[in-house]
Formats: C-alpha cells, sequence, structure tokens
C-alpha cells in the first residue's frame, strides 16, 4: 500500500520511565475504571509528581549532534502528548509495546478531522474506500468534498447496518472500509466482528469511529478492526474546553506509519490540551455509567411521549439492533446504550424550532459527549453539509433532535424536556 521509501525514520519516544518508578502491575492487568487513571503513566522521573506535567518546549538540548535524551524537537517528540497517547492506546487494549520503538500504538491530535485526515492519508491517487452512509458530517465533508478532489479517492456510502451492503460496495481498488457505530446522528449500528472479519479476509483496512461508545463500552481492536478513532473533544476529554482527536492501532506496520505521519503532517495535539483530555479521562468510567444510566431512562420516558413520533437509542428494545447492541456494547458487563438519543418529534421544523427554544437545562449547541447535557437540530447545524437530498434519505428530517445526555440530575433533565415538549 505504501510507496517504496515512504515510511521514513520512525519518530518514537525515549525510555518512558526511571526504572526505579516502573513499579505498577502492566496495564493489561487492569480494568478499564483503573487505566482511565493509571493507563500508559507513572509518577514523574523527575520529581515524582502523579499527574503528567505540561511539557512546553518546542526544542530539546542536545550533547552532540544527533545525540539527546529521546527528545529533539516537539512536533515529534513531547512528554505530555506521549502519555495521553500511552493512555488512550491501553483503554482500546493496543499491545504494541515500548520496544517496537513507538509509543503503545496512540497517536494524538489537533483534532478529531485531523487523526481522519491522517487516515486518509494512508491511501493512494484513485484508491476507493466505503464508509457508513450515516455518519459524523465532518467526516462527509473531508471524504468528498475535499478528499475526492484533492487526492483523487473514491468514497461510497452504505448502510453498514447490514454487512452484505460491504461486501456488494468493495472494489478491486478498495483499500480502507470506515465504520461509525452509534451513528451520527441516527445511532444504527454496524457488526464489528462481522467488518473486522472482512477486513481481514479482503485485505483491507478497517477503520472505527468509536466517538459515541468510548473503550469504555466497546473496543473495535477486539474485533479484528486495524484502528480506532476518537473525536477526543467528546467523551474522552468530556468537559467541553478542548479540541483533539486520538487515533489506536495494535498493527507496528500501521503505528510506524501514522507516527512518520503525524511528524510529517504536523498536525499534533499541543501539551496543554495534551494535559487537560489525560485530566478528563480520569472520570471517564464514572462518567459513562451516568451518561449511560440517564440516557436509559430518558430514552424509555420519550418513548412514551405523545408528541414523540420516534425515539433511536440502542439501549431500547424497539431499536432494530437491540441484540447487536448487547452483544457489542456493554459497560463493566452489562449491556448499555451510550449516551446519544436521536428522536423525531410529531410535526416540523416550526416544532422542532418551538421545542429547541424552550430548554433550560439542556444547553442547544453542537458537539456532545460533556458533563453537561447538549441539545441540537441534526439538519440546520452539525449535518448542514451534508446535502439535502442524501439527509432526506437517511432520514435526517427536520423533526430530527440530537440529544447528549451530560451528568446532571436525571429528574431535572426530563423536566426540562417536558417544559419544552409542552410548548410544542
Amino acid at each position: 500500500m505504501y510507496p517504496a521509501g515512504c515510511v521514513g525514520q520512525a519518530i518514537g519516544p525515549p525510555a518512558l520511565y526511571h526504572p526505579r518508578m516502573t513499579t505498577r502491575r502492566p496495564d493489561q492487568d487492569l480494568h478499564l475504571a483503573s487505566l482511565v487513571i493509571h493507563g500508559g503513566q507513572e509518577p514523574d522521573p523527575a520529581t515524582g509528581a502523579v499527574m503528567s506535567p505540561i511539557s512546553l518546549a518546542s526544542t530539546y538540548a542536545q550533547t552532540s549532534p544527533g545525540e539527546h535524551a529521546g527528545y529533539a524537537y516537539a512536533r515529534g517528540h513531547n512528554p505530555t502528548r506521549y502519555a495521553l497517547e500511552r493512555c488512550v492506546a491501553a483503554l482500546e487494549r493496543s499491545t504494541l509495546t515500548q520496544e517496537q520503538d513507538i509509543t503503545n500504538g496512540g497517536f494524538a491530535f489537533a483534532s478529531g478531522l485531523a487523526a481522519t485526515a491522517v487516515i486518509l492519508e494512508l491511501l493512494d491517487t484513485g484508491d476507493h474506500l466505503v464508509a457508513m452512509d450515516d455518519l459524523y458530517g465532518g467526516t462527509y465533508r473531508l471524504m468528498t468534498n475535499v478528499r475526492e478532489r484533492s487526492q483523487g479517492i473514491r468514497v461510497t456510502y452504505v448502510d453498514m447496518t447490514d454487512v452484505q451492503n460491504v461486501i456488494d460496495a468493495i472494489t478491486d481498488r478498495t483499500r480502507l472500509i470506515w465504520v461509525e457505530t452509534p451513528t451520527n446522528p441516527l445511532l444504527k449500528l454496524a457488526d464489528l466482528k462481522a467488518i473486522g472479519d472482512l477486513g481481514k479476509q479482503r485485505n483491507i483496512l478497517t477503520v472505527c469511529d468509536n466517538t459515541f461508545a468510548t473503550p469504555m463500552l466497546q473496543r473495535p481492536l477486539e474485533y479484528g478492526f486495524d484502528l480506532v478513532m476518537h473525536s477526543a473533544t467528546k467523551y474522552l476529554g468530556g468537559h467541553s474546553d478542548l479540541i483533539a482527536g486520538v487515533l489506536v492501532t495494535k498493527r507496528g506496520d500501521l503505528a510506524e506509519r501514522l507516527r512518520f505521519l503525524q511528524n510529517a503532517v504536523g498536525s499534533i495535539l499541543g501539551p496543554f490540551d495534551s494535559y487537560l483530555t489525560l485530566r478528563g479521562i480520569k472520570t471517564l468510567a464514572v462518567r459513562m455509567r451516568q451518561h449511560c444510566a440517564s440516557a436509559q431512562r430518558i430514552a424509555q420516558w420519550l418513548e412514551a411521549h405523545e408528541k414523540v413520533q420516534h425515539v433511536g437509542y440502542p439501549g431500547l428494545a424497539t431499536h432494530p439492533q437491540h441484540e447487536l447492541a448487547r452483544r457489542q456494547m456493554r459497560l463493566d458487563g452489562p449491556p448499555a446504550g451510550g449516551g446519544m438519543i436521536a428522536l423525531s418529534l410529531k410535526g416540523g421544523l416550526d416544532e422542532a424550532r418551538r421545542f429547541l427554544q424552550h430548554v433550560r437545562v439542556f444547553t442547544l449547541a453542537e458537539s456532545l459527549g460533556g458533563v453537561e447535557s447538549l441539545i441540537e437540530h441534526p439538519a440546520i447545524m452539525t449535518h448542514a453539509s451534508v446535502p439535502p437530498k442524501i439527509r432526506q434519505e437517511l432520514g435526517i428530517s427536520d423533526a430530527l433532535i440530537r440529544v447528549s445526555v451530560g451528568i446532571e440530575d436525571t429528574d431535572d433533565l426530563i423536566a426540562d424536556l417536558d417544559r419544552a415538549l409542552a410548548a410544542i
């Protein structure tokens, strides 16, 4: 897939820790609720600080030309970013080790779209990729409105709720399968094991945008996927105060290539945002428990409301792929539906506007996954870049509302939705 000589010199970190400080169990021995706090991290070897320090230096002293302590220039090397990359790689159960001269398979970027753009750099001109038809509007914009023109790639969007649609779309130039599950905004699911197996059988790279589920609910690498992408702006950061993206792989060849591309393209995550993301991840386990519990209860309440036409939530028995959700989306063992809800109101744009103008605890805003509950109108806001005809075909109607359930008191959230629905 890669032209000869394109990989370049690996940009890997130095030895992670002082030998006397590596006293904890290996990451693979810890549960996820412990990994969010300790994954890929140890106390700072210089001071013993229990939190990874923010390293702001842009360049590092060398004892002789080309001889240094493992850090040369901050675009390629930054200890704060490395700590974040190791942590997310541990959460996604990447099995790469430091001996392979890479950062445990994790890579942090300036945004989720920057991470997506680097994945597309793995493709050559004329290559073909198959993508989920219902996916984040920015991903569609990048693939279709930018890279089809500038890179010459071809994209086919299919409904991946049926794996046969993926099989039928594959051509002799297909090099990548791009999955979102649950999808944005309709919360459709793709069978991770079936698609992971398909990628292996056909020698096609498989990528999963795992933003909605987070590693707490599903880990696509365990189903045979080659790459996992997160908009860390969302649940990983968790506080609506940063923009970040993360990639994870457990394939050594991909990790080497991604480290090269991360340094060559330069769309790295800065040290302060790396620190903020790490700080957010430490509460990911407890936050996801509350997100899921509240969303389940709210979805059930919405489903019974007379002014709601339809509720899309994987945790509901009425979701067409509820059994798949029970198999591949699990929180500490029991099935969980996540923190996102899609609902369609009875009516159209006018009813949707009135509803959204009357929420008070929910905030009308784009984005998702923060501690605060957010609500938005996909057709006007997050998915406005998707052509109206395609939105209509997908079911992104003027009556569709996307809800990101935060960690406020569930009764307050239900009362807020009840007041807003009464205004229709």
